[in-house]
């Protein structure tokens, strides 16, 4: 589920608990939803996804500004490309 707030085009996707390839795959299809520019942070508890992430913006051209991780969630900043 994305959560959005409208006015500084921040999207947030919470794909906790979804293992390898669904939290790219998810993210990939949310990602088709939002304007260029919008910022999508992911949340995901799967440690794959720190390379897959990586990967996905590589291979898509989308820029990752930035992951992190607390409590064994996984953040992940991707500026969808313009």
């Amino acid at each position: 589920m994305i959560v959005s707030d409208e006015d500084s085009k921040r999207h947030d996707l919470d794909v906790c608990g979804l293992a390898c390839p669904l939290p790219v795959l998810k993210a990939k299809k949310a990602i088709k939803t939002l304007p260029s520019g919008s910022l999508l942070t992911v949340f995901a508890t799967d440690p794959s996804s720190v390379k897959d992430f990586k990967m996905f913006c590589e291979l898509t051209g989308h820029r990752l500004e930035g992951n992190s991780e607390s409590d064994g969630v996984f953040s992940f900043q991707i500026r969808i490309k313009g």
